[in-house]
């Protein structure tokens, strides 16, 4: 599993999933040793103990099913807002997949109920707050299990409005609900799968930025009629950052054909262009350089298994910590960080095609500016989005606090640095939504002087979402159309050449 897998198969009902007859028999040898467990009298935390400070109360052989019923039930008590649908089918798919490795104990029927509710996308409703990213995602697992019990509301909602109950889902589609043995409610709410989701949603959004930023940078480049000198491979080769040689690479690709307005300002006296137009290589890159990094960590994650006590070949039971989200909430915060950078270079090139000083162009980017504004709340508007990103990042990774009478006396805050990282990403999709508008709207001022046949596409294609800006008008929804398209990965299928 990838991020960019769980993304896809998460995007839309009824993803495409098979599992391997080979894989059922590891499932099920794993979950033989589990029963076993429980049908002996040694104490096994999970199975016939208590839970977190109360793991040393032994629990009777004939309560071991409410046991687990109980514990999901009071898991549940996640707060804030709901978990959009693609979050909870990437739960359901990241569950299967953890479960089918063996090491949680899960019998094939709770499978097969986690398999169903994917199959006819029944979402149960999952909170999004409530966890600390330690002893899992405890909260909003647990409201996963409580629907896969059949309980509680789902996302789908009936003719009225209101939300469809679980069990009516289930008794429409002929779907089994969980009836938890020994471990499996355990199981279905320890582990980092909430946060991973997440992050895998923070990841892939963060790849389409950077490659949008890139070429939304390039044609603010020719906008202010700047130059490519420093996007020289020979600059990229003496300083060997991977990102940097291909934030690089890509500039010069967009630019590739630029003539007209390269050429127009050959003699115009200019030695540098500022930084934000020619250290691109350098900023842009060391984010590609970060995702890199993170990418790697979800990646790993999303092929873990996460829960406690975990079961291994030879029958044993070992208690131990892989619920702890500690990877993933640095990684989190250094996206977010990584991410925040390219927004705040953004809105400094925006800065620079509004201020007729540094572009040359009329105040504002519009004709008869003081009778109009034309671009100078849209750049404000970055510039809030960057000033608000700025304490978005304060890293949650730094936090912890003590749970479950001090037994749980360190965790990760993974879910909130997470949930940040998607925030940042909104808004640097719509920082950059700011600047590729502002940029084109400066390629017009400069008709009738044309720009590379690749940065001519981008041009266009912003064109048919929002028309030229002959006088004022609001930009609210070119801003927003603009950012989602962005942050859906649009700008790599119009450009016409490869971006990376």
């Amino acid at each position: 599993m990838t991020t960019t897998r769980l993304v896809a198969l998460a995007s839309q009902p009824n993803p495409a999933v098979e599992v391997l007859p080979e894989t059922w028999a590891r499932a099920e040898k794993f979950a033989g040793f589990v029963a076993k467990a429980a049908a002996g009298s040694a104490k096994v935390y999970g199975v016939n103990t208590g839970f977190g400070f109360l793991s040393d109360v032994a629990i009777d052989r004939d309560k071991l099913q409410q046991l687990q019923v109980n514990l999901i039930r009071s898991h549940a008590c996640g707060v804030g807002p709901l978990a959009a649908p693609e979050i909870v089918r990437g739960l359901l798919i990241l569950r299967a997949h953890t479960f089918l490795l063996g090491h949680s104990g899960v019998s094939k029927s709770v499978i097969d109920t986690v398999l169903s509710f994917l199959r006819f996308d029944i979402l149960p409703e999952v909170p999004e707050q409530g966890s600390v990213g330690a002893s899992g995602d405890l909260a909003p697992l647990a409201h996963l299990a409580m629907g896969l019990l059949g309980e509680g509301r789902a996302l789908r909602k009936d003719p009225s409005g209101k939300p469809y109950m679980v069990a009516a889902l289930c008794r429409e589609h002929g779907v089994q609900p969980v009836v938890p043995r020994a471990k499996e409610g355990l199981a279905l709410i320890n582990g980092t799968q909430f946060m991973t989701v997440i992050a895998a949603k923070a990841v892939e959004r963060a790849s389409a930025l950077v490659t949008a930023a890139d070429a939304i940078a390039a044609l603010s480049l020719d906008a202010i009629r700047g130059t490519g000198d420093a996007m020289d491979p020979r600059v990229q080769a003496v300083r060997p950052h991977p990102g940097q040689k291909l934030s690089a690479e890509n500039l010069r690709t967009m630019l590739s054909g630029s003539d007209a307005i390269m050429s127009s300002h050959q003699n115009c006296g200019k030695v540098q262009d500022p930084y934000s137009f020619r250290c691109v290589p350098q900023v842009h890159g060391a984010t590609r350089d970060a995702l890199a990094f993170v990418r790697d960590v979800v990646d790993r994650e999303l092929n873990s298994v996460t829960d406690n006590p975990l079961v291994f070949d030879d029958g044993s039971m070992i208690s131990g910590g892989n619920f702890h989200g500690q990877p993933v909430a640095l990684s989190m915060d250094f996206l977010g960080i990584a991410l925040a950078e390219i927004g705040s270079i953004s809105e400094r090139r925006t800065e620079k095609l509004t201020n007729p000083a540094m572009s040359g162009l009329p105040s504002f980017l519009v004709k008869d500016s003081g009778l109009n504004s034309g671009f100078m709340i849209p750049h404000v508007v970055a510039a809030a989005l960057v000033s608000e990103n700025k304490v978005l990042c304060h890293p949650a990774s730094v936090d912890s606090i003590p749970t479950s009478a001090d037994k749980e006396d360190h965790v990760s805050m993974g879910p909130i640095a997470a949930r940040k990282a998607v925030q940042i990403a909104g808004n640097v999709a719509s920082i950059l939504a700011v600047e590729v508008l502002a940029a084109a709207q400066g390629i017009d001022l400069l008709a009738p002087l044309t720009p590379s046949p690749a940065l001519q596409a981008l041009h266009g294609h912003i064109r048919r979402i929002s028309p030229t800006m002959a006088v004022d008008r609001s930009l609210a929804d070119d801003i927003s159309q603009v950012a989602q398209w962005i942050a859906g990965g649009g700008i790599s299928e119009v450009v016409g050449v490869r971006l990376h």
